[in-house]
């Protein structure tokens, strides 16, 4: 099947997945489950929801595992399944995925580095059970998310790159400034982490989570204006997030959100997917503006 970033190399614009954590609470996930626990006692369900990403145009489609460390695991007195989970939620992706990609996520493990509550052993050793586990169960590449301190991202990255054959991608979290810039949580730029993820072992970088795809627009040129060969991924929120009677929703519709993708294409971006709020129906009209554009430039 090649390589992801082979396919890049060639030229072609390919597009990714939308949420997760939006389709299984529409399966039924409650609040205070573990998403990752549904690999094993939901399994038709997350299957189909990896199914409807593909048949909705997606090139790659993530994994049910995005806190699948023994971190997040744990709490849920699941930390001695950490490779199971994480192997089912692969082979889950894999059978739905046919001949495209799947993309093992990996996320933070919500410990914080500097404060002093884990060692980098401790998550070097986290993360490289996890990917282990993705990779085992066909994963093609891992996918390290939602990332806010490069130091952990790092880890995450060289832990997979070293433990696995997989490519492994990593994005992270910005928010807009007060003064128009974009940072992490921890206070990271978008030029910031190019470099230290290249160096870690990277193969393609990116933004998710945090903005819907305008906002990532001015993410991506930023990191092109750093380097112009990195691989670059968006995966954006289906706009910003409205509160209305006590339930976050996304109100970006999939048409709103597939008039950027022009835009987007032309800052430097070579996937395109969503996170937060977005369905197969977004991916659906991501993926027919991907088709057009590409119809144009093989002229």
């Amino acid at each position: 099947m090649g390589k992801i970033t082979d396919l890049i190399k060639n030229g072609k614009v390919l597009v990714s997945d939308g949420a997760w954590g939006t389709m299984l609470q529409q399966k039924g996930l409650k609040p205070g489950e573990c998403p990752e626990e549904w690999n094993i006692s939901h399994a038709e369900d997350v299957f189909d929801i990896a199914k409807k990403y593909i048949e909705a145009g997606s090139d790659m489609i993530e994994t049910n595992s995005f806190g699948g460390t023994r971190f997040k695991l744990e709490r849920y007195n699941l930390g001695d399944k950490v490779f199971e989970i994480n192997k089912t939620a692969a082979q889950i992706s894999r059978r739905a995925a046919g001949n495209k990609f799947v993309l093992g996520s990996v996320g933070p493990t919500g410990e914080i580095l500097m404060m002093g509550d884990v060692t980098e052993k401790e998550l070097y050793d986290a993360f490289k059970i996890q990917a282990s586990g993705l990779e085992a169960g066909g994963a093609d590449a891992i996918m390290i998310e939602t990332m806010s301190d490069i130091d952990e991202a790092c880890i995450a990255v060289k832990a997979a790159k070293e433990n696995t054959g997989c490519e492994v991608f990593c994005t992270m979290t910005f928010e807009k400034t007060v003064t128009g810039e974009y940072r992490s949580m921890m206070g990271i730029s978008p030029t910031e982490m190019v470099s230290p993820l290249i160096d870690a072992g990277a193969d393609m970088i990116g933004a998710n989570c945090g903005n819907g795809i305008e906002g990532m627009v001015d993410i991506i040129r930023e990191i092109r204006l750093s380097n112009h060969e990195i691989p670059l991924v968006v995966h954006a929120n289906a706009g910003m997030p409205v509160y209305v009677d006590g339930d976050t929703i996304f109100p970006e519709k999939p048409d709103e959100m597939a008039a950027i993708v022009p835009k987007i294409i032309d800052a430097g971006v070579n996937v395109i997917g969503g996170c937060c709020g977005t369905t197969p129906e977004h991916i659906v009209r991501v993926r027919d503006i991907v088709n057009k554009l590409s119809a144009r430039t093989s002229r």
